[in-house]
């Protein structure tokens, strides 16, 4: 069968119907994507009982996705030229769709991991995409609002993610997590098929640039696994990391040189001469750091320190998603009206704020006084992502859209792989510190360690052990309360790193100029910002 021409495009606006129809046909996608992200870390326990997997074995299915993402995402904007916009979603959506089918099945690990790397491919593009479609699609005073409701979309897979992974891996089987994606993933392929169009101003590469290609999977590829085996190999203390650490630099470093030699660059550099773009793009950096790890480090508190469960841990989760829920429905109306970096200020503040509350932990706090600090958060996000966006996409030409979407998320995804790397790393080695100190403290001369003591001996003793045995198993709960305290002040340290970085933020704000919805004064050049109507409608 012939393949079908691209719907030529006429001078209408695309209607409210189809751009709204285009929008819940990628986002349908994108949740698919990034649910599957969040529920297999809930599954990993139950994979590795059936393959009988080490802990190390089964990480790969996660490094794996993470890998694969990590090399496609800096080519999503050449493949959309390459292919066209539509057919390269329908292309992603099936290779995810059917990946998950088979990852479903997978008889071994090694098959699990080949067709992890396989769904990696396919999801990676889908987030950049669906960005620099609705992007398109959308006027600059509707765009607030059209991110909102993706972003509304986007903050209910982390929700249902742990919690419902947990749910079907516990009461079903883990294969479920990848069958869920069938019904969803062929949903959103027929939306796809029949709503999405390609764009007028794509112009498809003559020349395939090979040598780009190969330094851009090796020095990505090398990069992400540094950032995600480091901490479990020791860092630089491993011939591993140091000779992937090498490579990385090495590939990176040709690949950037490559680019901007070339005619036909696979990812254009040349988006981060836009002062916004540049200068957002390092503020989405230090987000994307200090978000993805501030994720793992309130699951890992949870489940380590308090002793919740999966399912709990992962409703601890929630209310940071109901928060960014409420502030998307506000941000997205204000996004065009209101100065896009005082908003931004305003939400690195508030993020700021919940992570203070973050530094005082305790090892005996209860359920509602980690969840108020999480919707804060969470609320602070829907302030911080859609007027960052606004702020460095809306100075973009139209056809560089793509691309543009293709290196912010490139840095997005760079920031929260060194984010979680930090994190875990500053976790033990500060936890060891704490540990050190607080247990040169403890010796007989210390008032409150002899009263402690003494309370778990006369515990013990209550209870049937003789004096030997109660001093004995007093002395190990000592212990093991240092231990755990220690570990509290390194949460802690952690959480004192994340704000940091949104400090940090603030500090480029105010080189960023701000983005205007309205038209520009009479007899003023119109920015590209200004004069953008977003994308004609095509022709049936």
């Amino acid at each position: 069968m012939a393949p079908t021409p691209p719907a030529l495009v006429s001078d209408a606006p695309l209607g409210a119907a189809r751009k709204w129809a285009i929008t819940f046909s990628v986002m349908m996608v994108t949740v698919m994507q990034v649910l599957d992200t969040s529920i297999t870390n809930v599954a990993l326990p139950h994979m590795q009982g059936s393959f009988s997997a080490s802990i190390d074995e089964m990480s790969w299915v996660i490094t794996s996705y993470l890998a694969a993402n990590a090399v496609i995402i800096p080519a999503s904007g050449w493949l959309t030229a390459v292919f066209g916009r539509r057919r390269f979603y329908l292309i992603c959506t099936v290779t995810f769709t059917a990946s998950s089918f088979l990852s479903g099945i997978a008889p071994n690990l090694e098959f699990l991991v080949l067709m992890r790397i396989l769904q990696g491919l396919g999801g990676g593009p889908v987030i950049p995409m669906a960005q620099a479609i609705m992007w398109e699609i959308f006027p600059l005073k509707e765009r607030g609002t059209a991110m909102a409701v993706w972003g509304f979309g986007i903050m209910l897979a982390p929700i249902l993610g742990p919690t419902v992974g947990g749910w079907i891996a516990d009461n079903w089987s883990w294969r479920w997590i990848f069958y869920i994606n069938l019904p969803i993933g062929i949903l959103a392929f027929f939306m796809v098929s029949a709503f999405l169009f390609d764009a007028p101003f794509h112009r498809k590469p003559r020349h395939v640039d090979v040598s780009g290609i190969v330094l851009m999977m090796l020095g990505f590829g090398c990069l992400q696994l540094v950032l995600d085996l480091g901490e479990r190999e020791d860092w630089f203390d491993s011939t591993l990391i140091v000779g992937l650490g090498v490579l990385a630099v090495c590939m990176l470093t040709g690949f950037v040189l490559r680019e901007l030699l070339a005619d036909e660059p696979i990812l254009d550099l040349g988006v981060f001469r836009d002062r916004n773009f540049s200068v957002a793009s390092l503020a989405i950096f230090l987000i994307g750091l200090g978000f993805n790890s501030s994720l793992l480090l309130v699951a890992l508190y949870t489940q380590k320190i308090l002793g919740y469960d999966a399912w709990t841990a992962g409703l601890t989760l929630a209310p940071g998603g109901l928060g960014t829920m409420i502030a998307l429905m506000i941000s997205g109306r204000l996004v065009s009206r209101v100065d896009q970096r005082l908003m931004l200020a305003f939400g690195c503040l508030l993020q700021a704020a919940s992570l203070a509350l973050m530094t005082h932990l305790t090892a005996t706090m209860d359920f509602w006084s980690l969840a108020w600090p999480r919707f804060l958060q969470g609320f602070s996000f829907g302030f911080i992502f859609v007027p960052l966006q606004a702020l460095a996409l809306a100075t973009i030409r139209m056809e560089r859209l793509a691309n543009a979407t293709a290196a912010y998320n490139v840095v997005r995804n760079i920031g929260g792989s060194t984010g979680v790397a930090l994190a875990t790393t500053l976790l033990a080695r500060r936890s060891q510190e704490h540990q050190a100190t607080l247990i040169g403290h403890l010796h007989a001369w210390n008032p409150a360690m002899v009263e402690r003591l003494r309370e778990w001996t006369e515990h013990f003793a209550a209870h049937g052990a003789d004096g030997y045995t109660a001093a004995r198993q007093a002395m190990a709960m000592l212990y093991r309360e240092t231990q755990v305290q220690a570990q509290v002040l390194s949460y802690a340290d952690d959480f004192w790193l994340m704000l940091a970085t949104f400090c940090g933020v603030l500090v480029l704000i105010p080189f960023m100029h701000r983005v205007r919805a309205e038209p520009a004064p009479r007899g003023a050049a119109a920015t590209p910002a200004e004069r953008d109507p977003g994308l004609p409608a095509p022709a049936e």
